[in-house]
């Protein structure tokens, strides 16, 4: 495991990574909210295709096992600084992110904010848009303020949102779960989705089959994103269809 002081005050964000012996940029991993990126990742990283390249599994602050301080902000471009605090630790450059849900929209900020860190993205369901509308995710943890959100709502949300997302969930400090919901929700400054659209790196959507279709999905093809539905998977798609979705990283 390594980490590095993301906040100027001994706050660490961390990963673990694994050596490999291949040619070509670092794969880095990043989870979504309320989750991490081993858990999530790690099973597709060491399949054959994959694994004879560098990987790093990044846990996002209060995530997992990075620090969580309770006078941070947790907005994008927060998450965004950390990570590209854990990359120049680690000495990559040029990296393929592979990227899920809110990890997805922290990888578009990071990209716009530091080309040099970033040469393809791979995002699975990322949000685009700010305020999404109400659904499964976010806005069950910001229906709520803050306070009340820490001081006992957290436990009913983790109820709420099933044994699967639970499981890492409860690994995330209910304050900096809350704030990076919101962050999520108030989106990025450009918004993520014309970020993307201006990028010129290769950039890769998944979408799930079972999640419908894309908003916005011909405006991001015209944009030059390659966006590909997955057959018989939902919003992790590295679960529903491991095998698509490792085909995908391996480009």
């Amino acid at each position: 495991m390594r980490q590095a002081d993301f906040d100027g005050k001994g706050s660490c964000v961390r990963w673990t990574e694994t050596e490999a012996p291949e040619e070509g940029p670092a794969r880095v991993y990043v989870h979504g909210l309320g989750s991490v990126s081993s858990v999530y990742h790690a099973h597709i990283a060491a399949r054959p295709e994959l694994a004879l390249r560098r990987s790093l599994f990044v846990d996002l602050p209060g995530h997992g096992i990075s620090d969580r301080p309770q006078d941070f902000g947790y907005t994008l471009e927060d998450h965004a600084a950390a990570l590209a605090v854990a990359l120049d630790a680690a000495g990559v450059t040029d990296a393929e992110l592979i990227a899920h849900s809110m990890g997805g929209s922290v990888a578009i900020v990071l990209a716009d904010r530091r080309p040099d860190l970033v040469s393809r993205l791979v995002l699975t369901e990322a949000n685009l848009d700010a305020s999404p509308l109400p659904a499964p995710g976010s806005a069950w943890i910001t229906a709520y303020g803050e306070d009340d959100f820490v001081g006992g709502a957290y436990a009913r949300v983790l109820e709420a949102v099933g044994p699967l997302w639970a499981a890492t969930m409860r690994l995330t400090d209910p304050r900096a779960l809350y704030r990076s919901a919101v962050g999520l929700r108030l989106g990025s400054e450009p918004i993520m989705r014309d970020i993307l659209e201006g990028l010129s790196i290769d950039r890769l959507y998944l979408q799930g089959e079972l999640s419908g279709e894309l908003p916005g999905r011909e405006a991001l093809q015209t944009a030059g994103v390659r966006v590909v539905t997955v057959p018989g998977a939902g919003h992790n798609v590295m679960f529903d269809n491991p095998a698509a979705f490792t085909a995908a990283v391996a480009g």
